[in-house]
C-alpha cells in the first residue's frame, strides 16, 4: 500500500479482536498470539470498543501515537512485535503483508473511539 498512515476499525467476534478490509479482501481476520492482550490494553479507555474503534497505524511516528511495536523475530511467515510500556508482546499473521512489502522495524499505533453514524434521519 502506497499510504504512511492506514487505519483499519477492529471489533470484537467469536471471542477475538478481529477486522475487515475490503481494499485487501480481508474479512473478519483476527488478531491471535498476544495481541488481543496488546489491543485490550490500547482501548481500555475506549467505552463499548468492542463494538469496534478505529486503529490508526504507521511505520513512522505521528501526532498522537500511543504505542511503538518493535519488531523481534519471524515465526511461522508472520512476525512477533513487543510494546515496552508495558511490556506486552503479539504475533501478526502474513496478513502484515497486505500493509507493508516486508516486516517494519516499528510500527507505530493510535486507537480512537469510531465516529457512530447518525442514524436519526
Amino acid at each position: 500500500m502506497n499510504n504512511t498512515i492506514m487505519v483499519i476499525a477492529p471489533y470484537w467476534f467469536e471471542g477475538t479482536w478481529v477486522f475487515d478490509d475490503e481494499s485487501v479482501s480481508l474479512e473478519r481476520e483476527p488478531f491471535v498470539s498476544g495481541v488481543p492482550g496488546m489491543i485490550d490494553e490500547l482501548v481500555q479507555d475506549i467505552p463499548d470498543a468492542r463494538v469496534g474503534f478505529r486503529l490508526t497505524f504507521s511505520v513512522g511516528p505521528f501526532p498522537g501515537y500511543q504505542r511503538e511495536l518493535i519488531w523481534v523475530r519471524e515465526e511461522f511467515g508472520g512476525h512477533w512485535y513487543r510494546s515496552e510500556d508495558p511490556p506486552m508482546e503479539g504475533w501478526l499473521c502474513p496478513a502484515l503483508f497486505k500493509y507493508f512489502n516486508e516486516p517494519p522495524e516499528r510500527i507505530y499505533v493510535k486507537a480512537e473511539p469510531k465516529e457512530r453514524e447518525d442514524t436519526t434521519n
